[in-house]
């Protein structure tokens, strides 16, 4: 009769602690820092390079749609980047039912206002509810792309294994023989 009465208490515990759990992650007082960063891809490549630039004062934005109807349910103000790029969001609620993006909107730079296209949407996870804990999320980097590639890309490219055996019109580049 004690075990019976033992693992009953053991199953009410866990009961218990899994309905705390949700009640804490559905809690709407919950606040979400997200951070990240923009920068000017100097190479016109659509990734950063060690050439790459910050850019200060670029502006972005966060917004979280329903999951099923894509429907816009909450959206932050225009938030300014810092002289490193940076910028931090401050959000509040847990949106596990939503999808959440920060996606550029303006650039500061007249020579570097592109959006490139892989980068310039981030999405991130604000709910703890999928076993990520701490208020700080990280945003993939977002960039905008120079009106023009800079002269030394073509020396940090090759550096990368870009441009081993020729450039980017086709020539052999200097130091490298494709003869056998």
């Amino acid at each position: 009769m004690a075990k019976v009465q033992q693992i009953t208490l053991v199953s009410l515990a866990i009961c218990l602690s899994a309905l705390l759990g949700f009640a804490a992650a559905a809690n709407p007082e919950e606040k979400f820092i997200v951070e990240g960063r923009v920068y000017c891809d100097t190479c016109r490549v659509e990734f950063e390079t060690k050439i790459s630039q910050p850019i200060k004062g670029a502006s972005v934005k966060l917004e979280c749609r329903n999951i099923t109807n894509e429907k816009i349910v909450s959206h932050s103000q225009d938030v300014v980047t810092d002289e490193a790029g940076g910028y931090k969001i401050e959000v509040k609620g847990d949106h596990e039912d939503e999808i959440c993006e920060v996606s550029l909107v303006k650039s500061p730079r007249a020579d570097c206002n592109e959006p490139t296209e892989v980068w310039r949407k981030a999405r991130v996870v604000l709910t703890k509810a999928d076993g990520v804990s701490g208020t700080y999320r990280f945003a993939n980097n977002l960039g905008y792309m120079k009106k023009e590639a800079l002269p030394e890309c073509k020396k940090v490219l090759t550096e990368m294994g870009y441009f081993e055996l020729q450039d980017e019109i086709g020539e052999e580049v200097e130091g490298h023989s494709t003869a056998p």
